[in-house]
């Protein structure tokens, strides 16, 4: 019985530790990914998809 008390405290404390450890060494995409050098779109406009663009039903796959 003492050896199954010991067995769970112990799984509890290395789980309680590796929470901890990876909390730590993730960061927010936000962080990760950030960049002051790419492109930023303000307003990208109406025509987001193309010239050859078809209504949904006029030849589109699907429809």
């Amino acid at each position: 019985m003492k050896s199954i008390f010991v067995g769970l405290v112990l799984t509890l404390c290395i789980g309680v530790v590796a929470a901890l450890v990876l909390t730590e060494a993730q960061r927010p995409s936000y962080a990760a990914f950030s960049s002051t050098s790419g492109a930023r779109v303000g307003n990208p406009g109406d025509n987001l998809v193309g010239a050859d663009w078809s209504q949904p039903g006029e030849g589109a796959a699907g429809g």
